[in-house]
């Protein structure tokens, strides 16, 4: 809304311009704005006296002023509308809102952000349900990647009334990433809030902003964000260097998220009992019982395009 205030002084201080333009090269045209309001005046005094002409008379006198400076713009070699109000978008006139619906400008720009907040600005435009391919899998590695991949696309689907957290495993290069971007895009397209974070980034920013002094209010806005957004990503679990800390905040970061019943999806290299492991009972077993899990397995899809 503050970038919609900007755009409507800008524009009006383009219109000042043009109307002091004017006013100042084109002889005879102030006096004809100025007329506008003087008949205007007059007319209502009169009627209100009980004199008046008739409405008729009132709109063809201003009609005929309004084709005099239309022809004197003309004449200066300026288009007829060159004064008429600006707007960057006329829909809307820049407020945002066609009456009580956001505007198609107001949505795309929110869009906008929204990919700039994600961190998914760049991976998206490679990572999308319209590059997806099943040629890199084969036999039952084929069959668990199309299970995955029509969950991925009824998560989407479903998302505004189901409240479903997915988990994609497998070793590296299967595409675990890949799906999650394809579901992050298609949300982010239609104006959900998706945000994007390596288990690495995460935790270290974390870690950076809660052992840090005078970082209290950049960690309870990373937080906000966080717990927040309708889609969380945290993808490569287990890559991090994992510690009391980091069970803590993944597990305080779950937890928040399911209370509030905000979506997540996790991606990992590791196996079940390595999860179990690595962050202990009560983060794997949110997991387990609040997560939809997806295996996913062939060979690194990234050797294969190389070696192609």
């Amino acid at each position: 809304m503050h970038e919609y205030e900007i755009k409507r002084q800008k524009n009006h201080a383009e219109e000042t311009r043009r109307k002091d333009y004017c006013y100042a090269h084109i002889p005879g045209y102030k006096d004809l704005d100025t007329s506008i309001s003087t008949i205007s005046v007059e007319f209502e005094i009169e009627r209100l006296g009980g004199n008046g002409q008739s409405m008729d008379v009132l709109r063809q006198k201003l009609a005929n002023i309004s084709a005099r400076k239309k022809a004197l713009l003309r004449e200066a070699g300026l288009p007829e509308d060159y004064l008429e109000p600006i707007y960057d978008c006329p829909d809307c006139r820049d407020t945002g809102y066609i009456g009580n619906q956001k505007c198609h400008c107001f949505t795309q720009r929110s869009i906008q952000l929204l990919y700039a907040q994600s961190n998914l600005q760049l991976l998206t435009k490679q990572n999308n349900f319209s590059l997806l391919s099943d040629r890199f899998y084969g036999g039952d590695n084929l069959v668990s990647f199309k299970k995955a991949e029509n969950f991925s696309k009824s998560f989407v689907k479903n998302f505004d009334k189901d409240y479903q957290n997915i988990i994609f495993c497998g070793t590296v290069g299967t595409g675990k990433t890949f799906l999650s971007i394809c579901i992050a895009k298609e949300l982010l397209d239609t104006g959900h809030s998706v945000i994007y974070y390596s288990s690495t980034d995460l935790f270290r920013k974390l870690s950076d902003y809660s052992f840090s002094q005078g970082k209290r209010q950049e960690l309870e806005n990373l937080c906000k964000y966080l717990y927040n957004c309708e889609l969380l990503i945290i993808d490569d679990l287990g890559t991090e260097l994992t510690n009391s800390f980091v069970i803590n905040q993944l597990f305080t970061i779950l937890n928040e998220r399911d209370l509030r019943h905000n979506s997540t999806i996790v991606s990992t290299n590791h196996n079940i009992n390595e999860l179990q492991n690595r962050y202990q009972d009560r983060v794997f077993s949110r997991i387990m019982s609040h997560f939809e899990m997806y295996k996913l397995q062939c060979d690194d899809i990234r050797l294969q395009l190389a070696r192609k």
